[in-house]
């Protein structure tokens, strides 16, 4: 195990590379509009003591990315005002949303869904009824550090 102090907060390896312990001064915005889906999400990433902003739609979630700057943003594909492909494209064109990280989730499973996901330089593309709690964590975990 490897303990390592950083400006952006403590970090706790193993040797397989998890990452397990607290993580402070990190921001993560999740896009959802499924309330309970929000919910969940936001309970299990600040249970880890990351901190969560929250957004319904995807122009919500495009203001407060370009307000608050989060190290991760979560954003659903299929949301009532636009859709998150295009809400993506709006932060990207903000100079600090060029190199946002995204992660996607969706239900969505189609190529050509995942292929604009990629083509949009997501970190990940999560769908979600086949990803657990603990395996969403771990990659919002993963994307602040890489």
């Amino acid at each position: 195990m490897l303990l390592e102090q950083t400006r952006q907060g403590l970090f706790c390896f193993l040797t397989d590379g998890a990452i397990l312990s607290y993580m402070t001064d990190r921001k993560v915005l999740i896009v959802e509009d499924d309330n309970a889906l929000r919910d969940i999400y936001q309970t299990v990433i600040s249970g880890a003591g990351i901190e969560t902003i929250t957004a319904s739609t995807g122009e919500e979630g495009v203001n407060l990315a370009t307000k608050h700057h989060p190290d991760v943003i979560m954003m659903d594909v299929m949301l009532p005002d636009i859709s998150g492909h295009e809400a993506v494209k709006k932060i990207r064109l903000d100079a600090w949303g060029k190199k946002a990280k995204i992660i996607f989730l969706t239900n969505r499973d189609d190529a050509e869904s995942i292929f604009q996901a990629v083509e949009e330089g997501s970190e990940e593309y999560i769908i979600k009824s086949h990803t657990s709690n603990q395996e969403l964590l771990n990659k919002v975990r993963a994307s602040m550090v890489s």
